[in-house]
């Protein structure tokens, strides 16, 4: 008997083994959704290694700008200047509004109008309609108003009393016919903490150029997003700090979210670009 039990054992053993070296047929790779594009690595590339992340696009948010533009304008004058200055600065802009409004007659000089009285009286401060509720966010001010009576409207001096302006740049300019910025500009010194750059005076007609050209001469230049961080990814490398892609430009193509998948499966990486 312990003869013929050896022989069955060898038998059973051999068996065992062939079973063993046979393998079950390979699972079918598992993909991500794709959106617009894909990008797959190879069975090769696909080792079993701990679990990896990959990532979904979310589109980012756009900066904001740190200039703003402000102005008064009654007749429409200094409105179109502040808007070629604000175009060409990629800017934002406030109108400063009379709570009550100015009418025709309250503007009828030497008549004993409205703004006659204003413009006698140093101490007056019309009301404003509206408040600039996020005033912290910029940098540098273009603020354009009429010469009224040689002076700023009285309105200015509410307006640059209203806010702090400290470690802010403002640069003024003034319409008129005739008359000069003089010192228009520089009695508004002493309403505000901010740093005053020399104005200037246009006439009615002045053209965007022109805007453009006293702009650059004044030192400022157009607002433009610099979203370059300590560590950023170099384009077209993937930055494991920020969750971003760089492609041919400064910005981040898109945001991502992380979703776990392991190197067994076949990656299939989307990518959307920013507000597609």
């Amino acid at each position: 008997m312990r003869h013929l039990f050896i022989p069955l054992l060898i038998l059973s053993m051999a068996f065992s083994f062939t079973a063993c070296g046979t393998s079950p047929a390979a699972s079918k790779p598992q993909t991500a959704p794709a959106a617009t594009g894909t990008q797959t690595r190879t069975e090769a590339e696909q080792e079993e290694d701990p679990e990896i992340t990959v990532k979904a696009a979310e589109p980012s948010e756009s900066p904001k700008t740190n200039i703003l533009v402000v102005y008064f304008s009654c007749t429409g004058t200094t409105q179109e200047l502040a808007g070629y200055a604000a175009e060409y600065l990629n800017a934002d802009s406030f109108k400063i509004e009379a709570r009550v409004p100015y009418t025709d007659e309250d503007i009828a000089y030497y008549t004993d109008c409205r703004a006659d009285k204003e413009q006698n009286d140093p101490a007056a401060r019309p009301e404003i309609a509206d408040q600039i509720e996020n005033i912290d966010q910029y940098d540098t001010i273009i603020l354009g108003y009429p010469i009224w009576h040689g002076q700023a409207p009285r309105i200015i001096s509410s307006f640059l009393e209203s806010y702090d302006f400290s470690g802010k740049t403002i640069l003024p300019f003034c319409t008129s016919h005739s008359s000069g910025i003089r010192s228009s500009d520089t009695d508004l010194h002493d309403l505000c903490s901010a740093e005053w750059l020399s104005g200037k005076r246009f006439p009615a007609g002045t053209g965007s150029e022109e805007i453009s050209s006293w702009l650059e001469e004044s030192g400022i230049r157009p607002f433009a997003a610099d979203t370059e961080s300590e560590g950023e990814a170099n384009v077209g490398e993937f930055n494991f700090e920020t969750g971003s892609v760089l492609l041919i430009s400064s910005r981040p193509l898109c945001r991502m979210r992380s979703i776990p998948i392991t190197r067994s499966q076949r990656l299939l990486i989307t990518f959307t670009a920013s507000g597609s």
